[in-house]
Protein backbone atom coordinates (compact mmCIF):
# COMPACT_ATOMS: atom_id res chain seq x y z
CA UNK A 1 0.00 0.00 0.00
CA UNK A 2 1.30 3.79 -1.14
CA UNK A 3 0.42 7.01 0.05
CA UNK A 4 -3.28 7.92 -0.17
CA UNK A 5 -4.04 10.16 -2.70
CA UNK A 6 -6.91 13.19 -3.09
CA UNK A 7 -10.29 12.33 -1.23
CA UNK A 8 -13.58 13.10 -3.23
CA UNK A 9 -16.88 13.57 -0.53
CA UNK A 10 -18.75 11.29 -2.56
CA UNK A 11 -18.51 7.37 -3.64
CA UNK A 12 -20.00 4.16 -5.08
CA UNK A 13 -18.56 0.68 -4.86
CA UNK A 14 -20.09 -2.98 -5.33
CA UNK A 15 -18.99 -6.60 -4.80
CA UNK A 16 -20.36 -10.03 -5.60
CA UNK A 17 -21.05 -12.94 -2.77
CA UNK A 18 -19.50 -16.06 -4.07
CA UNK A 19 -19.98 -19.83 -3.52
CA UNK A 20 -17.50 -22.24 -3.56
CA UNK A 21 -16.86 -26.07 -5.84
CA UNK A 22 -14.42 -27.83 -3.50
CA UNK A 23 -11.84 -26.26 -0.84
CA UNK A 24 -13.96 -26.16 2.58
CA UNK A 25 -12.34 -25.01 5.62
CA UNK A 26 -9.09 -25.54 4.17
CA UNK A 27 -8.15 -21.70 3.44
CA UNK A 28 -7.47 -20.92 7.55
CA UNK A 29 -5.32 -23.73 7.23
CA UNK A 30 -3.27 -22.00 4.70
CA UNK A 31 -4.63 -24.86 1.73
CA UNK A 32 -6.30 -24.54 -1.56
CA UNK A 33 -9.75 -23.43 -2.54
CA UNK A 34 -11.78 -23.09 -5.90
CA UNK A 35 -14.42 -20.42 -5.83
CA UNK A 36 -16.91 -18.76 -8.07
CA UNK A 37 -18.11 -15.55 -7.63
CA UNK A 38 -21.73 -14.92 -8.16
CA UNK A 39 -24.27 -12.41 -10.11
CA UNK A 40 -25.48 -11.15 -7.12
CA UNK A 41 -23.55 -7.72 -5.33
CA UNK A 42 -23.82 -5.73 -2.16
CA UNK A 43 -23.56 -2.19 -3.43
CA UNK A 44 -22.41 0.69 -0.79
CA UNK A 45 -23.12 4.52 -1.59
CA UNK A 46 -20.67 6.88 0.86
CA UNK A 47 -20.83 10.89 1.56
CA UNK A 48 -18.92 12.53 3.75
CA UNK A 49 -21.76 14.21 6.24
CA UNK A 50 -19.65 16.93 7.88
CA UNK A 51 -19.57 15.52 11.54
CA UNK A 52 -17.48 12.81 13.69
CA UNK A 53 -20.68 10.23 13.43
CA UNK A 54 -21.16 7.66 10.83
CA UNK A 55 -24.66 7.05 9.68
CA UNK A 56 -25.51 3.26 8.00
CA UNK A 57 -28.59 1.82 6.55
CA UNK A 58 -29.22 -1.38 5.17
CA UNK A 59 -32.19 -1.42 2.77
CA UNK A 60 -31.90 -5.49 2.82
CA UNK A 61 -32.36 -5.54 6.96
CA UNK A 62 -34.29 -2.50 6.99
CA UNK A 63 -31.88 -0.77 9.64
CA UNK A 64 -29.91 2.36 10.61
CA UNK A 65 -27.23 2.48 12.52
CA UNK A 66 -25.49 5.22 14.25
CA UNK A 67 -21.91 5.16 15.81
CA UNK A 68 -18.56 6.98 15.96
CA UNK A 69 -15.41 5.18 15.55
CA UNK A 70 -14.84 5.28 19.61
CA UNK A 71 -17.98 3.88 20.23
CA UNK A 72 -18.74 0.39 18.18
CA UNK A 73 -22.20 -0.32 16.83
CA UNK A 74 -23.76 -3.00 18.75
CA UNK A 75 -25.17 -4.43 16.00
CA UNK A 76 -23.42 -7.49 14.21
CA UNK A 77 -24.15 -6.84 10.98
CA UNK A 78 -22.54 -3.17 11.28
CA UNK A 79 -19.83 -5.14 12.95
CA UNK A 80 -18.41 -5.47 9.82
CA UNK A 81 -18.63 -1.95 7.78
CA UNK A 82 -17.00 -0.29 11.04
CA UNK A 83 -14.39 -2.98 10.86
CA UNK A 84 -13.30 -1.81 7.63
CA UNK A 85 -13.63 2.21 8.69
CA UNK A 86 -11.37 1.31 11.41
CA UNK A 87 -8.50 -0.26 9.65
CA UNK A 88 -8.94 2.97 7.24
CA UNK A 89 -8.77 5.16 10.11
CA UNK A 90 -5.58 3.33 11.36
CA UNK A 91 -3.78 3.15 7.57
CA UNK A 92 -4.47 7.10 7.24
CA UNK A 93 -3.17 7.65 10.45
CA UNK A 94 0.16 5.77 9.84
CA UNK A 95 0.31 7.84 6.35
CA UNK A 96 -0.09 10.75 7.62
CA UNK A 97 -0.67 11.47 11.15
CA UNK A 98 -2.85 14.66 10.98
CA UNK A 99 -5.46 12.59 8.55
CA UNK A 100 -8.41 10.79 9.50
CA UNK A 101 -11.94 9.75 8.44
CA UNK A 102 -14.28 12.33 8.77
CA UNK A 103 -18.19 10.95 9.33
CA UNK A 104 -19.85 9.34 6.48
CA UNK A 105 -23.61 8.58 5.66
CA UNK A 106 -23.19 4.97 4.48
CA UNK A 107 -26.02 3.12 2.14
CA UNK A 108 -26.09 -0.72 1.83
CA UNK A 109 -28.48 -2.24 -0.76
CA UNK A 110 -27.72 -6.15 -1.36
CA UNK A 111 -29.09 -8.92 -3.23
CA UNK A 112 -26.97 -11.37 -2.07
CA UNK A 113 -28.48 -13.90 0.09
CA UNK A 114 -27.63 -13.68 3.96
CA UNK A 115 -26.93 -16.48 6.38
CA UNK A 116 -26.18 -19.39 3.19
CA UNK A 117 -22.79 -19.40 2.84
CA UNK A 118 -22.34 -17.08 -0.14
CA UNK A 119 -20.42 -14.83 1.68
CA UNK A 120 -22.52 -11.58 2.19
CA UNK A 121 -20.10 -11.23 5.00
CA UNK A 122 -16.90 -10.40 2.31
CA UNK A 123 -19.16 -8.90 0.29
CA UNK A 124 -20.06 -6.08 2.56
CA UNK A 125 -16.72 -5.86 3.35
CA UNK A 126 -14.76 -5.60 -0.03
CA UNK A 127 -17.42 -3.21 -1.18
CA UNK A 128 -16.68 -0.93 1.84
CA UNK A 129 -13.05 -0.86 1.69
CA UNK A 130 -13.16 -0.36 -2.42
CA UNK A 131 -15.82 2.56 -1.19
CA UNK A 132 -13.33 3.82 1.17
CA UNK A 133 -10.12 3.45 -1.63
CA UNK A 134 -11.98 5.81 -4.01
CA UNK A 135 -13.01 8.18 -1.66
CA UNK A 136 -9.15 8.84 -0.04
CA UNK A 137 -7.19 7.68 -2.82
CA UNK A 138 -5.78 4.48 -1.19
CA UNK A 139 -3.27 2.82 -3.12
CA UNK A 140 -3.97 -0.98 -2.51
CA UNK A 141 -4.24 -3.76 -4.81
CA UNK A 142 -7.24 -6.13 -4.77
CA UNK A 143 -5.11 -8.58 -2.67
CA UNK A 144 -4.08 -6.17 -0.10
CA UNK A 145 -7.83 -5.05 0.21
CA UNK A 146 -9.08 -8.35 0.54
CA UNK A 147 -6.56 -8.77 3.58
CA UNK A 148 -7.64 -6.29 4.92
CA UNK A 149 -11.26 -6.94 4.86
CA UNK A 150 -10.43 -10.42 6.29
CA UNK A 151 -8.93 -8.46 9.28
CA UNK A 152 -11.91 -6.36 9.56
CA UNK A 153 -13.83 -9.73 10.11
CA UNK A 154 -11.63 -11.48 12.31
CA UNK A 155 -10.59 -8.79 14.53
CA UNK A 156 -14.17 -6.77 14.74
CA UNK A 157 -17.06 -9.26 13.79
CA UNK A 158 -15.42 -12.41 15.82
CA UNK A 159 -15.08 -14.52 12.79
CA UNK A 160 -12.02 -16.48 12.51
CA UNK A 161 -12.12 -17.00 8.97
CA UNK A 162 -9.04 -17.87 5.88
CA UNK A 163 -9.18 -15.36 3.24
CA UNK A 164 -11.06 -17.41 0.81
CA UNK A 165 -14.10 -15.40 1.04
CA UNK A 166 -12.68 -12.19 0.40
CA UNK A 167 -10.33 -13.00 -1.78
CA UNK A 168 -13.26 -14.34 -4.09
CA UNK A 169 -15.14 -11.11 -3.77
CA UNK A 170 -12.04 -9.06 -4.45
CA UNK A 171 -10.90 -10.86 -7.32
CA UNK A 172 -13.27 -14.29 -8.95
CA UNK A 173 -15.40 -14.03 -11.91
CA UNK A 174 -18.95 -15.78 -12.28
CA UNK A 175 -18.00 -17.72 -15.76
CA UNK A 176 -15.17 -19.98 -14.22
CA UNK A 177 -14.15 -20.64 -10.93
CA UNK A 178 -10.43 -19.40 -9.28
CA UNK A 179 -8.12 -21.78 -7.46
CA UNK A 180 -6.40 -20.16 -4.98
CA UNK A 181 -3.35 -20.89 -2.58
CA UNK A 182 -4.14 -19.50 0.69
CA UNK A 183 -0.71 -19.53 1.68
CA UNK A 184 1.26 -17.68 -0.78
CA UNK A 185 -1.97 -15.79 -3.05
CA UNK A 186 -1.16 -17.08 -5.97
CA UNK A 187 -4.07 -17.87 -7.83
CA UNK A 188 -5.31 -19.32 -11.34
CA UNK A 189 -8.38 -19.79 -13.27
CA UNK A 190 -10.05 -22.88 -13.92
CA UNK A 191 -12.65 -23.50 -16.39
CA UNK A 192 -15.66 -26.18 -15.48
CA UNK A 193 -15.62 -29.71 -17.49
CA UNK A 194 -16.82 -29.95 -20.44
CA UNK A 195 -20.97 -30.44 -20.57
CA UNK A 196 -21.26 -28.87 -16.81
CA UNK A 197 -23.08 -25.77 -15.53
CA UNK A 198 -23.27 -25.29 -11.44
CA UNK A 199 -26.09 -25.04 -9.35
CA UNK A 200 -26.78 -23.15 -5.98
CA UNK A 201 -29.78 -24.33 -4.05
CA UNK A 202 -30.44 -23.17 -0.72
CA UNK A 203 -31.60 -26.05 2.14
CA UNK A 204 -34.04 -22.93 3.94
CA UNK A 205 -31.69 -23.85 7.63
CA UNK A 206 -29.92 -20.74 8.28
CA UNK A 207 -26.05 -20.07 9.65
CA UNK A 208 -24.48 -17.48 11.78
CA UNK A 209 -20.74 -18.07 11.91
CA UNK A 210 -20.11 -16.46 14.85
CA UNK A 211 -22.13 -18.21 16.83
CA UNK A 212 -21.58 -21.69 15.31
CA UNK A 213 -18.96 -24.10 15.42
CA UNK A 214 -16.82 -22.67 12.72
CA UNK A 215 -14.18 -20.99 15.33
CA UNK A 216 -14.24 -24.29 17.33
CA UNK A 217 -13.37 -26.45 14.02
CA UNK A 218 -10.63 -23.83 13.61
CA UNK A 219 -8.92 -24.48 17.28
CA UNK A 220 -9.01 -28.13 16.43
CA UNK A 221 -7.21 -27.79 13.55
CA UNK A 222 -4.72 -25.76 15.42
CA UNK A 223 -4.23 -27.93 17.94
CA UNK A 224 -4.03 -31.04 15.41
CA UNK A 225 -1.38 -29.39 13.79
CA UNK A 226 0.08 -28.40 17.46
CA UNK A 227 0.78 -32.20 18.22
CA UNK A 228 2.17 -33.08 14.94
CA UNK A 229 4.59 -30.17 15.05
CA UNK A 230 3.58 -28.62 12.19
CA UNK A 231 2.61 -24.73 11.38
CA UNK A 232 -0.77 -25.93 9.86
CA UNK A 233 -2.49 -28.86 8.52
CA UNK A 234 -1.13 -27.56 4.89
CA UNK A 235 2.01 -29.04 5.48
CA UNK A 236 0.90 -32.67 6.25
CA UNK A 237 2.46 -34.86 3.51
CA UNK A 238 1.02 -38.09 3.97
CA UNK A 239 -1.88 -39.24 5.57
CA UNK A 240 -0.36 -41.90 7.66
CA UNK A 241 1.05 -38.70 9.44
CA UNK A 242 -2.17 -38.53 11.68
CA UNK A 243 -2.37 -41.70 13.27
CA UNK A 244 -0.37 -39.64 15.95
CA UNK A 245 -3.63 -38.06 16.76
CA UNK A 246 -6.59 -38.54 18.49
CA UNK A 247 -9.92 -39.49 17.02
CA UNK A 248 -11.50 -36.17 17.01
CA UNK A 249 -8.37 -34.10 15.79
CA UNK A 250 -7.94 -37.29 13.73
CA UNK A 251 -11.40 -36.51 11.69
CA UNK A 252 -10.41 -33.35 11.77
CA UNK A 253 -7.29 -33.39 10.19
CA UNK A 254 -7.67 -36.03 7.81
CA UNK A 255 -11.07 -33.84 6.33
CA UNK A 256 -8.41 -30.70 5.73
CA UNK A 257 -5.58 -33.31 4.15
CA UNK A 258 -7.81 -34.82 1.52
CA UNK A 259 -10.21 -31.42 0.86
CA UNK A 260 -6.82 -30.20 -0.25
CA UNK A 261 -5.98 -33.61 -2.38
CA UNK A 262 -9.11 -33.05 -3.97
CA UNK A 263 -9.16 -29.61 -5.08
CA UNK A 264 -5.80 -29.99 -6.67
CA UNK A 265 -7.11 -32.46 -8.45
CA UNK A 266 -9.94 -30.63 -9.46
CA UNK A 267 -7.34 -28.18 -10.86
CA UNK A 268 -6.17 -30.38 -13.11
CA UNK A 269 -6.07 -29.86 -17.33
CA UNK A 270 -9.03 -32.00 -18.79
CA UNK A 271 -10.51 -33.68 -15.90
CA UNK A 272 -13.64 -35.21 -16.65
CA UNK A 273 -17.69 -33.98 -15.53
CA UNK A 274 -17.39 -37.60 -13.71
CA UNK A 275 -14.77 -37.06 -12.19
CA UNK A 276 -15.12 -33.53 -10.71
CA UNK A 277 -18.36 -34.98 -9.39
CA UNK A 278 -16.72 -38.04 -7.72
CA UNK A 279 -14.29 -34.93 -6.09
CA UNK A 280 -17.62 -33.05 -4.77
CA UNK A 281 -19.20 -35.96 -3.70
CA UNK A 282 -16.06 -36.97 -1.48
CA UNK A 283 -15.65 -33.72 -0.36
CA UNK A 284 -19.67 -33.63 1.48
CA UNK A 285 -18.89 -37.35 2.63
CA UNK A 286 -15.80 -35.90 4.35
CA UNK A 287 -17.73 -32.71 5.69
CA UNK A 288 -20.43 -34.43 7.33
CA UNK A 289 -18.64 -37.17 8.80
CA UNK A 290 -14.84 -36.31 9.70
CA UNK A 291 -15.66 -32.14 9.94
CA UNK A 292 -19.20 -32.49 11.43
CA UNK A 293 -20.36 -29.42 9.90
CA UNK A 294 -23.23 -30.73 8.00
CA UNK A 295 -26.94 -31.01 8.75
CA UNK A 296 -29.80 -33.25 8.38
CA UNK A 297 -31.33 -31.30 5.57
CA UNK A 298 -28.40 -30.48 3.83
CA UNK A 299 -27.76 -34.29 3.94
CA UNK A 300 -31.11 -34.83 2.37
CA UNK A 301 -31.09 -32.12 -0.32
CA UNK A 302 -27.57 -33.19 -1.71
CA UNK A 303 -28.48 -36.97 -1.53
CA UNK A 304 -31.23 -35.92 -3.90
CA UNK A 305 -28.98 -34.17 -5.96
CA UNK A 306 -26.43 -36.81 -5.76
CA UNK A 307 -29.23 -39.79 -7.26
CA UNK A 308 -30.18 -37.84 -10.19
CA UNK A 309 -28.64 -39.07 -13.18
CA UNK A 310 -28.43 -35.45 -14.52
CA UNK A 311 -26.19 -34.42 -11.67
CA UNK A 312 -22.35 -35.17 -11.77
CA UNK A 313 -21.80 -34.80 -7.67
CA UNK A 314 -23.13 -32.17 -5.17
CA UNK A 315 -21.90 -31.05 -1.49
CA UNK A 316 -22.42 -28.27 0.50
CA UNK A 317 -21.19 -24.89 0.16
CA UNK A 318 -19.94 -22.54 2.72
CA UNK A 319 -19.33 -23.67 6.23
CA UNK A 320 -21.83 -25.83 7.01
CA UNK A 321 -23.96 -25.83 10.04
CA UNK A 322 -26.98 -25.02 7.24
CA UNK A 323 -27.49 -22.81 4.19
CA UNK A 324 -26.41 -23.82 0.58
CA UNK A 325 -25.34 -26.84 -1.45
CA UNK A 326 -23.74 -26.62 -4.75
CA UNK A 327 -24.55 -29.08 -7.91
CA UNK A 328 -22.63 -29.62 -10.76
CA UNK A 329 -25.20 -30.65 -13.87
CA UNK A 330 -25.43 -31.39 -16.94
CA UNK A 331 -25.38 -28.24 -18.96
CA UNK A 332 -28.88 -27.28 -20.24
CA UNK A 333 -30.24 -29.75 -17.36
CA UNK A 334 -29.76 -26.86 -14.69
CA UNK A 335 -33.62 -25.49 -14.47
CA UNK A 336 -34.92 -29.05 -14.56
CA UNK A 337 -32.38 -30.48 -12.06
CA UNK A 338 -33.22 -27.53 -9.25
CA UNK A 339 -37.42 -28.43 -10.00
CA UNK A 340 -36.90 -31.99 -9.51
CA UNK A 341 -34.33 -31.75 -6.04
CA UNK A 342 -37.14 -28.80 -4.23
CA UNK A 343 -39.70 -30.97 -5.20
CA UNK A 344 -38.08 -34.12 -3.60
CA UNK A 345 -37.32 -32.00 -0.52
CA UNK A 346 -40.71 -30.64 -0.30
CA UNK A 347 -41.81 -34.36 -0.03
CA UNK A 348 -39.69 -34.25 2.97
CA UNK A 349 -40.97 -31.59 4.63
CA UNK A 350 -38.58 -29.05 3.91
CA UNK A 351 -38.36 -25.52 2.12
CA UNK A 352 -35.65 -24.74 -0.20
CA UNK A 353 -35.30 -22.61 -3.07
CA UNK A 354 -32.81 -21.77 -6.10
CA UNK A 355 -29.83 -18.96 -5.05
CA UNK A 356 -28.05 -18.34 -7.89
CA UNK A 357 -28.61 -17.69 -11.58
CA UNK A 358 -25.10 -18.43 -12.10
CA UNK A 359 -23.13 -18.12 -15.68
CA UNK A 360 -20.53 -20.28 -14.54
CA UNK A 361 -20.43 -23.79 -17.20
CA UNK A 362 -18.54 -25.15 -19.44
CA UNK A 363 -17.61 -23.33 -22.73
Amino acid sequence: MGDAGASVMFATAEAPGRFNLLGEHTDYNNGFVLPVAIAQHTRLRMQVNGTQRFSLHSDQLAQRVEFSLGEPPAEHFASYVYGCLMLVEGLMQGLAPASGLAGLNIEVDSDVPIGVGLSSSAALEVACLRCLRTMFGLQMDDVALAQLAQRAEIEFAGVRCGIMDQMASSLADTWRALLIDTRSLERRDVPLPADSAVLVLDSGIPRALAVSGYNERRAQCEAAASLMGLMSLRDVRDASALQVLPGLLLRRARHVFTENARVLAAGAAGISASEFGRLMNESHASLRDDYEVSTPELDQLVALLQRDRRVWGARLTGAGFGGACVALCRSGDVAAVAQSALEGYAALGHHGQQLVPTDCRSA
